[in-house]
């Protein structure tokens, strides 16, 4: 009997040897026998027990959920400790039997539940029931998210972009599944949207250059330039954030799903009565609503704008910017110069409200005036001065004087220096002045000349004796006898046979005008002399000498 049981005994040993016992390293099954300490003691079987800290059974921000006779999985790290006990790990076990779950969903390409527990540099962690994945943060929505409190601890889908087993890598994303379902909603809400229909949205978002309106569930752009028939510079002026608008439709494209609104499409278009309101040349007043390089912008009524070309600004500010001449909201008066309705485009002008200031000084100072002015510029060609109405006179270098040369003249002035003029023409159209300062005594020659003709007889003083000839002065005016017209004899043809203060009879042979000379000649006088004697009381042939043909002549005007 004895030996009968000692060889059950040692067959039961040899099998007890036999059975297989579970590798390290392996997930095995086990049964809750006891809580304590807080933690739970697992009967893994093969004799084997172990300890689980009930933390490892719970769900990221959930309270441990296990009880005594739970048979659960765990991780079998190590058959046997320094305490006699097996070490085994819930934790690992979960993440055993997630990464084989995950890696069919990411093969399938399916979504997985998670739930974001805490924050690292980047993004997020998720805990996708068991194992840990990477959530960066440009994937947690479709916008960027400034607080993620709300979303933290909640079980939701997500898409997995990336997984390596090796590394124990997995990067997932929640936004993938907002765009697939919000792309969803999109679709539905375009396909019951036609263009030019007219619904309500809310806004959503404000930019430079628009709002963003929320037609339920789909966005769509109300660009800034839709808003007002008017100028609406910033969105901000007319629109805020959540509220409601009434807007229309204009453009659906349905490859990108992008949505184009309008709100002054459902207002009326205050063009169509530009025309009637507007004639041209008449004169309106407007609001300075944007300065430009090139001119400035006048609002004629909301929604109607005209350009004031700087051109059109002022009849004297030529090469001045705009913003110097008008400012912005600055009331004006402008005049309609051109409508091009098909651009929608109205021509001002600001000049044309003033007169024309050289129709004006046209008016106030005919020619022959006399005016006194700054000298503004001076050029080559003449002093620039400054007149009444913020205009400009030229003294050309011939109008200075009567007797220097006009570039000898001209050094005589200095820019600042306050000279007189006479206006000697007004051009409006090419909006010029002659001036001439020569001109303020009077023309000087043009009155000593006045009753002189080409072959009269004049007296006129000697005032220099010279080498060439005599010179003489007539009424004011200098002008010079050359030798060989000093006397028909070629012996009488001495400058010194004249004396300072000689009073001579003369012919004047010419009158430039230009040059301001008289052409005086004593041999062409007495030439002229001897012929009209010749012709009186004789001719050459008669027998009469010369001599007795002067003797009589001068007896006759005795």
């Amino acid at each position: 009997m004895a030996n009968t049981t000692m060889e059950e005994f040692e067959a039961l040993l040899n099998e007890s040897l036999e059975m297989d016992t579970p590798d390290e390293g392996s997930v095995v099954r086990g049964k809750v026998i006891a809580i304590e300490a807080g933690q739970a003691i697992i009967d893994v079987g093969y004799k084997m027990e172990g300890r689980v800290d009930l933390k490892e059974f719970a769900e990221p921000g959930e309270t441990p959920n296990v009880s005594v006779g739970d048979e659960v999985e765990v991780y079998l790290r190590s058959a046997e400790n320094a305490r006699g006990e097996a070490v085994i790990s819930r934790e690992m076990a979960r993440r055993e039997e997630a990464w084989d779950r995950l890696e069919k969903a990411y093969a399938d390409d399916a979504r997985v539940e998670g739930a974001i527990f805490g924050r690292v540099k980047g993004g997020f962690t998720v805990d996708l029931g068991g194992a840990v994945a990477f959530l960066p943060g440009s994937q947690v929505d479709v916008r960027p998210v400034r607080d993620a409190g709300p979303l933290m601890g909640l079980k939701q889908p997500f898409q997995i972009l990336k997984m390596d087993r090796r590394r124990g890598n997995i990067v997932v994303s929640r936004r993938a599944i907002l765009e697939e379902s919000r792309a969803e909603q999109r679709a539905e809400v375009i396909a019951n949207l036609t263009e030019g229909q007219t619904v309500d949205g809310v806004v959503k978002n404000i930019t430079e250059y628009g709002a963003f309106v929320d037609l339920g569930g789909v966005d769509g752009l109300l660009h800034v330039t839709d808003m007002a028939w008017r100028r609406v510079n910033h969105p901000s002026e007319i629109l805020a954030i959540g509220e409601t608008v009434k807007v229309q439709v204009i453009k659906i494209n349905k490859d990108t799903h992008r949505i184009s609104l309008g709100m002054k499409q459902l207002q009326e278009d205050p063009w169509d009565l530009v025309a009637v309101k507007f004639p041209l040349s008449s004169v309106h007043q407007g609001r300075v609503t944007n300065i430009t390089d090139y001119g400035a912008f006048v609002e004629l009524e909301p929604g109607v704008e005209g350009l004031v070309h700087v051109s059109e600004m002022s009849w004297t500010k030529k090469n001045v910017h705009p913003g110097k001449i008008v400012s912005t909201s600055q009331e004006v008066d402008v005049m309609v110069l051109e409508i091009d309705a098909a651009k929608r485009r109205v021509s001002l002008g600001l000049k044309q409200t003033m007169r024309n200031p050289w129709e004006v000084f046209s008016e106030t100072h005919p020619e022959g005036t006399e005016v006194e002015g700054e000298v503004k510029n001076i050029t080559e060609f003449g002093l620039f001065i400054g007149l009444p109405g913020e205009i400009d006179g030229m003294v050309h270098l011939s109008d200075l004087s009567w007797d220097q040369r006009g570039e000898e003249a001209i050094q005589d002035y200095r820019k600042g220096d306050v000279v007189k003029a006479v206006v000697t023409e007004v051009d409006t159209d090419k909006e010029r002045i002659s001036l001439s300062i020569k001109a303020l005594g009077g023309d000087k020659f043009a009155d000593a000349v006045g009753g002189v003709k080409r072959g009269s007889i004049i007296t006129v003083e000697v005032t220099a004796i010279e080498e060439g000839g005599v010179e003489v002065e007539y009424e004011g005016m200098k002008s010079f006898i050359r030798r060989s017209d000093l006397a028909r004899d070629r012996a009488d043809q001495r400058p010194e046979r004249f004396s300072v203060g000689d009073k001579i009879d003369v012919r004047v042979t010419n009158i430039d005008s230009k040059t301001r000379r008289l052409g005086l000649s004593i041999k062409a006088r007495e030439i002229a002399e001897e012929k009209e004697a010749v012709e009186q009381y004789g001719s050459s042939d008669s027998g009469a000498s010369l001599g007795d043909i002067l003797g009589a002549a001068l007896k006759r005007d005795e």
